[in-house]
């Protein structure tokens, strides 16, 4: 395979390399774990520890997310992905909260898979940026979320 000078790829971003690791230590953890209860229990302790290492900004609204998706969704399992709080159905992502120190951006992010039930016609926002969780914003999460799982 040749190059060009004109190629700018440099690879992945030192975040996207530890998000990756991130994902690939979950992975072995999960596997090590015995029954479902004992996985389910610790994968809650495992968000709630990544929760509470954030930053002041980003832990805030991540408890917040995080008690609105369990109390409107309880169905929804409690899990990392790539490092970050998830919510999940039969395993799968459903939704998730994305500090904004993990990737360096200028705010926190709570997305949705396209597992979500979000689909309003042929364009619907799969990511909300946050800067703060109010009383208002945790009632559009919860509304959000009630919906992703329909």
């Amino acid at each position: 395979m040749s190059t060009t000078e004109s190629s700018t790829y440099a690879g992945f971003t030192a975040e996207e390399r530890a998000a990756m690791r991130d994902h690939a230590q979950e992975m072995k953890k999960a596997a090590r774990r015995g029954s479902a209860a004992e996985k389910a229990a610790a994968a809650e302790r495992d968000v709630l520890a990544k929760i509470a290492d954030m930053q002041e900004s980003d832990r805030v609204m991540a408890e917040r997310v995080h008690a609105v998706v369990r109390a409107h969704a309880p169905e929804l399992a409690p899990k990392l992905w790539y490092g970050m709080p998830a919510y999940a159905r039969d395993g799968k992502v459903v939704c998730f909260f994305q500090s904004a120190e993990k990737f360096k951006a200028r705010y926190a992010t709570l997305g949705f898979s396209d597992l979500a039930a979000l689909d309003d016609g042929a364009m619907w926002a799969a990511g909300f940026a946050l800067t703060e969780v109010t009383d208002e914003v945790e009632e559009r999460i919860a509304a959000l979320v009630r919906r992703a799982v329909g």
